[in-house]
């Protein structure tokens, strides 16, 4: 174990002022950003721990509880990893089971699920309007049921992923970027492509580019946002991106130029999504239970995406970067051309050549989500981490 590295990195989280005790997590731009740090270097620590083989259990009992909305690999195994580690047991809430098809109300349920809960992680990303609307309605729920006294303590709500952002994903990649280029200072002027690729499905969410944009224009680098006419995202969003680059002293730009983006950038992340004018006419479709309309949606929107296959990320996309050599990162499952599909995202090449810095990407998350957790349990945080490491010392 590098404990210099270790101690280090105890050293700035003492130094970062933070707020996280008790707090639920939605949108990383409602946190400051000696927060966000604070959570990156905390899930830097546990990964040490992990590694190690130093258990960092801080719970002896209770429920960690998931519920997803949409389909999960990594960030569904991530939070069960997570929650394990630190000591709680998992229990999943479908929906299709629950007796929410019987007409029983959100609040209700919150309540129901939640006596021994120390943690509920909400996956709802698909529909416009939904995800994070209804994250707060659970995280109201069981305040109201904490006050009231029916639940002996108030479960934290974590965003696994909503129609804004992506956060568990996002810092995930932070935790990445800062440890490729060496610290969150290096990262200050490097330019990030984040930029809509070709994919041959349909209505993939907005919420990764735009978590991303949000929270690397928080860290002073130059975001270059790229996407054809009309994939537009979530006007509110690229309008708080701009805000948050002037304050950090950074750059955000928007182009309908893959290579524009790519241009001398030091990080590319070359990611499919849909339109917003497509996802909110979708909200409206569903609403309605019209089939019919979602499969004619479907096709114009698989139409329009096969007017762009040449947003791909390949050879000759990355020979655009400076020095031919910059990091590509994707949140996975990437659209891998021959492989996964004819044509999609980025060239099996491409992907290949950096596919254990992808692989190592997602291996943050599970920490990412545990850090969010042990920060808003433990009030003093690196004395909880010197005690972890002073028993194992001991033994």
């Amino acid at each position: 174990m590098n404990y210099a590295k270790i101690y280090k990195n105890l050293e700035i989280l003492e130094s970062l002022p933070q707020n996280l005790i008790n707090r639920d997590f939605f949108l990383t731009w409602e946190k400051t950003e000696s927060e966000l740090k604070a959570l990156v270097l905390a899930a830097e620590l546990l990964k040490h721990l992990h590694a190690s083989k130093i258990p960092f259990r801080i719970f002896d009992h209770g429920l960690g509880i998931s519920i997803f909305k949409d389909n999960s690999t990594r960030t569904r195994f991530s939070f069960i990893s997570a929650i394990n580690a630190l000591g709680l047991g998992h229990a999943e809430m479908e929906e299709t089971k629950s007796q929410l098809s019987h007409g029983e109300t959100i609040r209700e349920t919150a309540n129901m699920i939640s006596f021994l809960a120390e943690v509920i992680g909400i996956r709802d990303d698909m529909y416009l309007g939904e995800g994070d609307r209804y994250q707060r309605e659970i995280a109201a729920a069981v305040e109201t049921g904490f006050q009231e006294g029916t639940l002996h303590q108030r479960p934290q709500v974590i965003n696994l992923q909503s129609d804004l952002d992506h956060p568990t994903q996002t810092l995930a990649d932070l935790g990445k970027l800062k440890d490729y280029f060496g610290g969150f200072n290096n990262l200050r002027g490097k330019k990030i492509a984040v930029t809509w690729a070709y994919s041959p499905s349909y209505g993939k969410p907005l919420s990764v580019p735009q978590g991303l944009i949000n929270l690397m224009c928080r860290l002073g680098m130059n975001v270059s946002l790229a996407y054809p006419e009309g994939y537009d995202l979530l006007p509110e969003l690229t309008e708080n991106a701009q805000k948050l680059s002037r304050q950090s002293g950074g750059n955000f730009s928007i182009t309908n130029s893959m290579a524009d983006a790519f241009h001398d950038a030091d990080i590319v992340y070359p990611k499919s999504w849909a339109p917003f004018s497509i996802m909110q006419q979708r909200v409206d479709l569903l609403k309605n239970n019209d089939l019919k309309g979602l499969k004619d949606l479907e096709k114009t929107c698989l139409a329009s995406n096969a007017k762009h296959t040449d947003w791909e990320c390949n050879r000759k996309m990355m020979d655009l970067t400076r020095d031919k050599q910059a990091l590509y990162q994707h949140c996975l499952p990437a659209d891998i051309s021959g492989i996964s599909c004819s044509h999609g995202e980025v060239s099996a090449e491409i992907f290949e050549q950096y596919r254990r810095h992808t692989y190592h990407q997602a291996s943050f998350k599970p920490f990412i989500i545990a850090a969010m957790i042990f920060l808003a349990k433990i009030k003093n945080p690196v004395h909880k981490f010197n005690e972890i490491l002073s028993d194992n010392l001991i033994q």
